[in-house]
């Protein structure tokens, strides 16, 4: 019976290793799942985003949740796995659904929410609308309960202490969302910018073409050991890791601008604008139509 008892335990035990969340350690105590280029449906379930952890002396870092709340429970296992350091904060980058939709999988006392200022009101406008989309398109049930706000609200800058390990985090002005949030980890030097930066995977706008150049300028004169993107690998050659992306928006910047001039519409403009760019990018055709859509609303007023 013992014998019996041991193998279903060790059953058990290597079931739960094998639902945790692959992750890599970049430098020591700082882990990341790295997503795949996939846009989001009903195969991958929205399980598309770099997510991970970060590990201090008395508390645990989570950078944030996954597409849905499995990924969420898979996140959390692989933290479970790795240390006995209890979590103390989720940290949401922004609104997506693919860095958000795993958070009350780590619903507990003793966990903080953390996020921009203007993630909770992105939340709230966009919570029904994320919810019928993870229902019909990415096959996964959710209910308002699994979209959880920051319960801490950084409106500047803000200091974690996770124990003998300071992250700043940062909000920034809109940029890829309206509600961008970095976090640096002194220790280490690494920068986690999520999605403020995209290598290989194709920047998708849903904040202010000119914001974003603005906060690429501004980052592009600092540097960092290691700098983590929302999707694609970790880079350590910044700040030429991020030039591609630059790239990309200023030729949509600078295209827009000389069809607006020339009296352009809108139906032309999505046809050529940026086509130079195909070839550069995954998922270009799947986000690069909305880039243009977007950038052209906001260059047309000025």
């Amino acid at each position: 019976m013992r014998v019996l008892l041991l193998f279903a335990l060790s059953i058990v035990s290597l079931q739960t290793t094998a639902a945790a969340l692959p992750v890599k350690e970049i430098t020591p105590g700082i882990y990341v799942h790295l997503g795949k280029h996939l846009f989001p449906d009903s195969q991958n379930h929205g399980e598309i985003a770099n997510l991970g952890f970060i590990v201090g002396q008395k508390c645990v870092a989570v950078i944030d949740s996954g597409g849905n709340p499995e990924q969420g429970a898979a996140l959390k296992q692989a933290v479970t796995e790795t240390t006995q350091t209890p979590i103390c904060y989720v940290i949401n980058t922004h609104v997506h659904p693919d860095h958000i939709n795993g958070n009350s999988a780590f619903k507990a006392p003793g966990v903080k929410f953390v996020g921009h200022h203007k993630l909770a009101r992105a939340m709230a406008a966009r919570g029904s609308y994320y919810l019928d989309k993870a229902a019909d398109q990415l096959g996964v049930k959710m209910s308002a309960a699994d979209l959880i706000p920051p319960d801490i609200e950084v409106k500047d800058s803000m200091k974690l202490d996770l124990g003998g390990r300071t992250l700043v985090l940062k909000a920034h002005p809109a940029a890829h969302t309206d509600n961008d949030l970095s976090i640096y980890d002194q220790e280490s030097d690494t920068m986690w910018l999520s999605d403020l930066l995209f290598t290989e995977h194709v920047p998708t706008l849903d904040g202010s073409l000119k914001g974003w150049l603005a906060e690429i300028d501004k980052l592009e004169k600092q540097s960092f050991r290691y700098v983590i993107p929302g999707h694609g690998d970790v880079v350590s050659d910044w700040p030429q890791s991020i030039q591609p992306e630059k790239h990309y928006l200023t030729l949509l910047q600078t295209e827009i601008r000389a069809a607006i001039k020339k009296g352009r519409h809108l139906e032309d403009a999505v046809q050529i604008i940026g086509s130079s760019e195909k070839n550069n990018w995954a998922l270009f055709d799947d986000y690069h139509r909305k880039n243009v859509t977007t950038a052209f609303a906001e260059l047309e007023w000025e």
